[in-house]
């Protein structure tokens, strides 16, 4: 019975197909998207799964078919122009297989920015609910108590081992899609006694397409401008949080991340430096013995392409290709237990070569990129089928060294071949990190944001029943406890170190290599090294609650900004017509008789308002033009601002800057390239608005625009990572830095309002260019942000830090925020 329904609703699907996704670059909003069709008098899991309802219960067996909403067919889908699967075509694949195969579940794990569904394909052997009970509970116990699952002989015998493939991450790099789909397709109707054994010992997950808004409009980054395989330490966007779920929910053994392109096929283990928090004894035996199998396996096709692969661990430089930052998809997946690979098949298909190459030749190399996406799938099983036992056991290690906070093991030199100092990176995890509430906490939203985070991430976070001492401090009831005996310490270390200073161990980093949730999100968090640690505390599963309005009925509210939440809460009071007072310190009065207001406004942002003073003077909601990039975009409009894009073709197409209030500048604009008239408008929006700007290009803008006299220096173009700097009263604190800029040649009325300090890099990677400039000595003690009135009259702030880097620095927003307010017109 059940089956004749799915096949009814398959044909109804079909038949009747929803709306079209909204436009990339347009986030879904409720009755704006394409609606599920409703399908009456059916069995009420399936009427679940075709309304959305894909959150599997946990007496629910395999398989687990879901109905898929069928998208029109989009004729302007860049995959088609390769051979390749469309997206709007993968519903109607997958239904189909659904229908003729109980080897394969579907789940709609998400949504992308755009609103398309986000596609989990399981293939695994049937299963009662009584072993998926059980399959599920022995996950559990593996990071739960995993000395338990050590000794549990069944448990190590018939657990079923997890394979996570994810695909299209990048959007433009399309054919890990295809890759998967071949295999999926093999193992839902295979025959072969190997195949169906290893269905019956493992579940294989694919994410067919973890970008699709960007496989669409061939793109490599999502409708928001976002790469998402810089965004998992953060989980900034809807897919990337999906992918965070996944990865966390089936705790995989083995994990590939399918990208391109490199000549010949890049197979990890990575270069080093390798992430200082892995066990990475427990890595690299199986993640460089399964990269040979991989090279093989794609050295095997026959493609002269594809004859030598390459496998960075073994044949690049340091740095080159590093295994760092916990930013990529296979390198977060590591915290989670997995032996994680990303790899880059061969021959490039996109940008230039997409529309200048013909489309036999794109086509032709297209079929490669497959054959290799399929090749190293196939072997990675197959490694999986041949070492499941180890790989559990590998697993249970992990967790089971984090959960008695051992320390981690030294590796001998050649543990594998060519495994030698260069290599050899560790650190010492502390006993316990502390979030305090109360007079001891800088924000408290800030607090709350990184506890959720910590919780989403799948790290423990207990709350004190009552006032403790720790580590010598005192601390209330209510504050946090991150204990590092835990399973998956090493993420909780990740995010909540300091980092390392990288310049002298490697000459190069592929990417960021500093970053540190405790210096950079805003919150006051204590390190304690070692002792005893006995809090009485419960398991948190959210934040408590951080909003307050601490002021007597009848007085003026007071609301400093610490945070972004801060300036969110300013902008929305502002909107919604009060009269708000700005005064000096960045902090912002609503009268007395806004209260239920401020209340509210107070429980919706977690901000705590305070008893506020007379004086100050009158505000608006700023409007601001924004030649920015994708993330500082949305950082800016996260904290409430109404943002306008801007760029050069933009003014030059007769922008109306009447209701502007700012100019940001850091991407995408310059001055002495606008035609005469947005030149004069420019001109004349400065004599009266207010200029921020930001790193090479806004100091460009500022210097050609004749704005603030303040001579930009840059500092090594790659250079990145968390700094140490000094505010204008003198306070020390962090930011963040990515191809750095300080300030010489102050003019008059130029003020200082942050500087490096004098021993600048916390963590990252910053050295000097071949002819000796441009390093952090250099920058030692130079002002890193200024500010002052134009002799054009309007007020600037020129930034050489990266305050709104890919979502990341969430306690460096309240800065830029404090920066817009005070070059409001009327301010100066």
């Amino acid at each position: 019975m059940r089956s004749t329904l799915l096949a009814l609703l398959l044909v109804v699907t079909s038949a009747v197909p929803v709306q079209a996704a909204p436009a990339a670059g347009r986030a879904a909003e409720p009755g704006n998207g394409p609606e599920r069709n409703e399908v009456a008098a059916v069995d009420p899991p399936l009427l679940a799964a075709a309304r959305g309802d894909n959150r599997p219960e946990v007496a629910q067996g395999y398989p687990r078919r879901t109905l898929l909403r069928v998208y029109p067919e989009d004729a302007g889908d860049r995959a088609a122009k390769l051979g390749l699967t469309t997206y709007h075509s993968l519903a109607p694949r997958l239904n189909d297989l659904q229908r003729r195969s109980d080897r394969v579940s579907v789940e709609v794990v998400g949504q992308s920015t755009a609103g398309r569904d986000l596609y989990l394909v399981t293939l695994t052997a049937p299963e009662t609910p009584r072993e998926t009970r059980r399959q599920e509970a022995w996950r559990s116990r593996i990071e739960d108590d995993p000395v338990a699952a050590r000794r549990d002989p069944l448990l190590r015998n018939a657990y079923k081992a997890p394979v996570w493939i994810n695909a299209n991450i990048h959007g433009d790099e399309w054919e890990g899609t295809d890759g998967a789909l071949r295999v999926i397709e093999d193992l839902a109707t295979t025959s072969d006694p190997a195949k169906l054994d290893l269905l019956r010992r493992s579940r294989v997950h694919v994410n067919l397409t973890a970008n699709p808004d960007g496989r669409v409009a061939g793109t490599r980054a999502n409708a928001a401008g976002f790469d998402l395989n810089r965004d998992f330490v953060t989980a900034s966007q809807p897919e990337t949080r999906a992918m965070r779920d996944v990865v966390k929910r089936i705790q995989p053994l083995v994990v590939l991340d399918e990208h391109g392109y490199v000549t010949n096929t890049l197979i990890e283990p990575t270069t080093p430096p390798h992430g200082q928090n892995y066990d990475f004894d427990l890595y690299i035996k199986h993640g460089y013995a399964g990269g040979l199998r991989m090279e093989a396996a794609v050295a095997a096709l026959g493609h002269p392409e594809t004859a030598k692969p390459e496998i960075p661990f073994r044949d690049y430089e340091p740095g080159v290709w590093d295994g760092w930052a916990p930013i990529y998809t296979a390198q977060y997946s590591m915290f989670h237990g997995a032996v994680a690979y990303t790899i880059e098949v061969p021959m490039r298909v996109n940008r230039a070569d997409y529309t200048t190459l013909p489309v036999e030749e794109l086509r032709r190399r297209s079929r490669i990129n497959t054959d290799v996406v399929e090749a190293t799938v196939r072997s990675a099983l197959a490694y999986v089928r041949e070492h499941r036992s180890a790989l559990v056991d590998n697993q249970i290690e992990i967790f089971r060294r984090g959960d008695a906070g051992e320390p981690q093991r030294p590796v001998p030199d050649g543990y594998v071949p060519g495994f030698g100092p260069e290599d050899r990176y560790t650190t010492e995890f502390p006993r316990a990190y502390v979030i305090p509430v109360g007079a001891g906490q800088r924000s408290g939203p800030a607090a709350a944001r990184l506890v959720d985070h910590l919780v989403a991430n799948d790290v423990r976070v207990s709350r004190a029943d009552r006032p403790f001492v720790l580590g010598g401090r005192s601390y209330p009831t209510g504050s946090y406890v991150v204990d590092m005996h835990q399973p998956k310490r090493a993420l909780a270390n990740v995010m909540l170190e300091a980092g390392r200073d990288l310049s002298g161990d490697v000459p190069v980093m592929y990417d960021i290599s500093g970053w540190s949730h405790r210096l950079l999100w805003g919150a006051s968090v204590d390190v304690v090294r070692s002792g005893r640690l006995d809090v009485p505390a419960r398991d948190v599963v959210a934040a408590s609650p951080t909003g307050s309005v601490d002021v007597a009925p009848g007085r003026d509210l007071a609301l400093r900004l610490a945070d972004g939440k801060d300036a969110a809460a300013v902008n929305d009071l502002l909107a919604r017509g009060i009269e708000v007072r700005r005064q000096d310190g960045g902090v912002f009065v609503v009268p007395a008789s806004a209260r239920a207001l401020a209340v509210e406004v107070s429980d919706r942002y977690g901000v705590r308002f305070t008893e506020g003073t007379a004086g100050g003077v009158l505000v608006r909601r700023p409007v601001i033009a924004a030649a920015v990039a994708s993330d500082e975009l949305k950082a800016l409009r996260d904290m409430g601002f109404e943002v306008r894009p801007v760029s050069n073709a933009v003014l030059d197409g007769g922008f109306d800057f009447s209701r502007v209030d700012v100019l940001f500048v850091s991407s995408g604009l310059r001055y002495s390239a606008l035609g005469a008239p947005a030149r004069a408008a420019v001109d004349g929006f400065l004599a009266r608005g207010g200029l921020v700007t930001r790193g090479a290009t806004g100091a460009r803008f500022n210097a050609e625009a004749g704005v603030l006299a303040a001579q930009a220096v840059a500092g090594k173009e790659d250079a990145n990572g968390v700094v140490a700097v000094v505010d204008g009263d003198g306070e020390t604190g962090h930011s963040f830095v990515y191809a750095p800029q300080w300030f010489v040649g102050l003019g008059d009325g130029v003020v200082v309002e942050q500087r490096y300090a004098g021993s600048v890099l916390v963590a990252g990677h910053w050295t000097t260019r071949a002819d000796g400039s441009g390093g952090q000595e250099a920058a030692a003690g130079q002002a890193a942000v200024v500010s002052g009135v134009s002799g054009r009259g309007g007020r600037a702030v020129l930034f050489g830090t990266e305050p709104l880097f890919r979502d990341h620095p969430k306690g460096l927003y309240w800065q830029v925020a404090d920066a817009v307010f005070s070059c409001l017109p009327g301010l100066v």
